[in-house]
């Protein structure tokens, strides 16, 4: 019994101390995992990028060997931000964003979604990649009907308001109005330098006046901090923009508060430019005196020379007034028989426009009947001819129900036949007039799906009512011609349809894992593809967008404004 006690008591410690020592490596990494990751923010802080890029690294990768994934989240997103916000440091910062993205997803944490989306449209943020931009945006803003998140929502609008700054003042203009509607009366800091970005968005277009009505409504409020930095702001924006409409005492006055709110009066700049002010509107004074007097003595001469110019014109219109009373009489009869002429004319031409509507007319119907049997007996084709491909793979084979294919196969073909007989009645609304656009992509995506070559999802968000019967139809043959040409040239094995409606915005996004293309070696003008769809688009006043990368895939981005 002894020695077998002995044993065992050995193997228990000898256990215990194997348990002890893992532990101990475990939380050795972390607590190294953690020494890095402060490093790193110490030397980024001190704009030592290289080092915070090293000491990032190393936290990233200990946390990788300890499999904490929240802290390698963090980590992900402080080497994102380094690394895009650096031009020196040889690494792609977007894999770190993605990872953090895909962390997101999987935790379905909103916050952390939210914050991902916001970092996409600033990494894509340029006047090439707007609607992208906006895209991401707009997923931020569903995501802020979250309670919790709604706090955020005001943000999401001022970014929107910058992004379209350059290219879109008007929607910039939208966006400002948008966000200082959403701060209450507590908000003060936030009001206060909104209104203070607003009237420097209006300065930019030279808008003065403009600017200095938000100027006005920022000066009403007092912030709760940083007083001194936000009102030396505001004076120095009220005394430029007085400054450049001419208004020099008013702009003399506002420097002499802003110079209240400056650091060192001593500043010989800001003296240079209070005693030039103080120049000018001395000068505009002395220079407004010398034009009264001058404009006095030119009231009066102007008066003398006005009375007789008045008696020698009376004259002279008395005279030309005889002589023309004789000319109008010759005139009207002239005109008369001018007129008689214009009637027969106008007859001819009303003639000429009545045929000219009935080419017309029957032109856009041929041309009507051609995209249908493109755009609506195409994709039909295509997916039939699919079929087809894989009844011939799969003749010799039992892996799968031929009888099913079959039926498949001949349910395909009907419906060709449908579609035909629908042209040829002139019932171009097909599905769309009685189900709906969403119903009819569903029902066009599940019955591509069936073939079993490709798979088609459907993501839908907003679409709660019907919209207008022609657009649909429109945006309809749109998604099927994309899914057609995806089918026919991309090689994908799946496909994801985004639609969503938000706030008064149609967004429609096609994606493919195909083998995509170079963009800008196709030529859109050929054909009744891409050109014909982008056309359309136009025609609505949308937006079309291309995003492909070979051997990875094609995006199709289209916004659609909804009146």
């Amino acid at each position: 019994m002894v020695p077998f006690i002995k044993d065992t008591y050995l193997k228990l410690l000898i256990l215990f101390f194997l348990m002890c020592s893992c532990t101990y490596g475990q939380n050795s990494k972390l607590d190294s995992a953690y020494f890095y990751y402060n490093t790193g923010k110490k030397f980024d802080f001190k704009n030592n990028h290289f080092k915070a890029y090293e000491n990032y690294i190393k936290s990233r990768n200990l946390y990788i060997k300890v499999d904490n994934k929240d802290s390698l989240a963090k980590c992900n997103l402080v080497l994102f931000n380094l690394i895009d916000s650096q031009n020196n440091l040889e690494d792609e910062a977007k894999h770190y964003l993605d990872a953090y993205y895909s962390y997101a997803l999987d935790k379905k944490d909103s916050l952390m979604l939210l914050i991902s989306n916001n970092k996409y449209a600033n990494y894509f943020w340029d006047e090439n990649n707007i609607s992208t931009s906006k895209a991401y945006y707009q997923k931020s803003l569903l995501l802020t009907e979250n309670k919790q998140l709604k706090k955020h929502k005001p943000n999401i609008y001022s970014n929107l308001a910058y992004l379209f700054t350059k290219t879109k003042p008007d929607s910039a203009s939208y966006y400002f109005k948008k966000t200082l509607s959403l701060y209450t009366t507590d908000d003060k800091n936030q009001l206060f330098g909104t209104y203070i970005n607003y009237a420097n968005f209006f300065q930019k277009q030279h808008k003065y006046h403009e600017a200095i009505i938000q100027l006005n409504k920022a000066a009403e409020i007092e912030p709760k901090t940083y007083k001194l930095k936000y009102y030396k702001i505001l004076y120095g924006k009220f005394a430029n923009c007085y400054q450049e409409i001419g208004d020099y005492k008013k702009a003399y006055e506002y420097y002499e508060k802003y110079n209240i709110y400056v650091d060192s009066l001593n500043n010989t700049a800001q003296n240079i430019a209070i005693s030039n002010l103080d120049k000018k509107y001395k000068t505009a004074e002395k220079d407004k005196l010398i034009l009264e007097t001058d404009a006095k003595r030119i009231k009066n001469r102007n008066f003398l020379i006005g009375s007789l110019l008045f008696i020698l014109l009376g004259g002279t219109i008395g005279v030309l007034l005889l002589k023309n009373s004789k000319r109008k009489r010759k005139l009207a009869e002239q005109e008369k028989e001018l007129e008689t002429q214009k009637n027969l004319t106008l007859l001819k031409e009303q003639e000429l426009i009545t045929i000219n509507a009935m080419v017309d007319g029957q032109e856009k119907e041929r041309k009507q009947i051609a995209e249908d049997l493109h755009d609506n007996l195409g994709s039909v084709l295509a997916t039939l001819k699919m079929h087809f491909e894989n009844l011939q793979i799969n003749k010799d084979k039992n892996k799968i129900n031929q009888n099913d294919l079959f039926n498949k196969t001949e349910s395909l073909i009907d419906e060709a036949y449908l579609k035909v007989r629908s042209i040829a009645h002139a019932k171009n609304a097909g599905v769309i007039a009685n189900q709906g656009l969403l119903i009819a992509v569903q029902m066009m995506a599940e019955k591509i799906s069936s073939a079993d070559k490709i798979k088609i999802e459907v993501i839908d968000f907003g679409l709660n009512k019907r919209l207008e019967n022609s657009l649909e139809i429109t945006v309809f043959r749109t998604i099927q011609e994309l899914i057609t040409n995806v089918i026919k040239h991309a090689e994908a094995k799946n496909i994801t349809i985004n639609i969503s409606l938000f706030d008064e915005n149609l967004n429609i996004i096609v994606e493919d894992d195909g083998k995509g293309f170079n963009v800008s070696k196709i030529d859109i003008k050929k054909g009744m593809g891409i050109g014909s769809i982008k056309t359309r688009i136009n025609h609505l006043k949308g937006s079309f967008q291309i995003d492909s990368t070979l051997k990875k895939g094609t995006s199709i981005i289209i916004n659609i404004p909804i009146k």
